[in-house]
């Protein structure tokens, strides 16, 4: 428990500290896992606060499919560029909810909603392990390189299953490690990265089916480190980083979908 609440309060820490950043100085590019995902259209809808606070991996709006009328939640969804993007996918009829348990990042993604001008949104405070939303209430979860920092993964696709309505889908955007786990980094986007074998056992373990995981791109170990640096508040162990082997991770979507009945 004590591990669990000393990495949960340093990912906090970093992520505020991202967010005044983001808000002192919004020209700044994103992180190196959040460039280039966005297409220029998508880019130009949204608040510049909102594409500099992007730590993503990849970009799960583009890639969930998303219908009118539905009704989304992003879990970690920082300064809100993907739940922006959602509810214009939604419109009007429908609804995208962001969760965060980080204050800073939370009061971000309201300055941009109002920056956007979108009434279908909702910025939720609270962790991804103990989602605020009622049963069977959502038809889409997306998550962007965020449940890799949960040490509680098991929990978080349990309450993804949970708020999704009967037939509902996931879509999840993160680092999978193509051969083993590397324990010891919980920094950044890397850092509680599990197995692709391990993503599909929790993801049917919490009872998803149809479950898919398509690369979306192979990182270098220079990218990891670099990103590492630029994400981790922790001391990195320099042993541990020299570890990171070409190859072996990649941001990946992760598809899966509640059964009906």
């Amino acid at each position: 428990m004590d591990k669990q609440r000393s990495i949960r309060e340093l990912v906090k820490a970093r992520y505020a500290e991202e967010a005044r950043r983001d808000r002192s100085d919004a020209s700044r590019s994103a992180s190196c896992c959040g460039k280039g995902f966005y297409r220029s259209k998508e880019a130009a809808e949204l608040p510049a606060e909102a594409l500099a606070a992007s730590l993503g991996c990849a970009n799960p709006v583009a890639l969930a499919q998303l219908q009118v009328g539905e009704i989304v939640l992003d879990l970690g969804a920082g300064g809100g560029i993907d739940v922006l993007l959602a509810a214009g996918r939604v419109g009007p009829t429908g609804r995208a909810y962001g969760l965060d348990m980080t204050e800073e990042m939370w009061e971000l993604a309201r300055e941009n909603q109002r920056k956007a001008g979108l009434d279908n949104v909702e910025f939720l405070k609270g962790e991804i392990e103990n989602i605020p939303l009622p049963d069977n209430s959502v038809d889409v979860v997306l998550s962007n390189c965020v449940i890799n920092l949960s040490t509680e993964k098991d929990r978080v696709f349990a309450e993804a299953f949970r708020v999704l309505k009967p037939g509902g889908r996931i879509a999840v955007a993160d680092i999978v490690l193509l051969l083993c786990r590397n324990g010891e980094i919980w920094a950044g986007c890397l850092a509680g990265a599990l197995e692709e074998s391990e993503s599909r056992t929790k993801l049917a373990t919490a009872g998803f089916t149809d479950i898919r995981i398509e690369p979306v791109r192979s990182y270098s170990a220079s990218d990891a480190m670099e990103f590492l640096r630029t994400v981790a508040s922790a001391q990195l162990d320099a042993e541990a980083l020299a570890r990171l082997r070409e190859g072996k991770f990649l941001s990946a979507l992760l598809r899966a979908r509640k059964p009906e009945r």
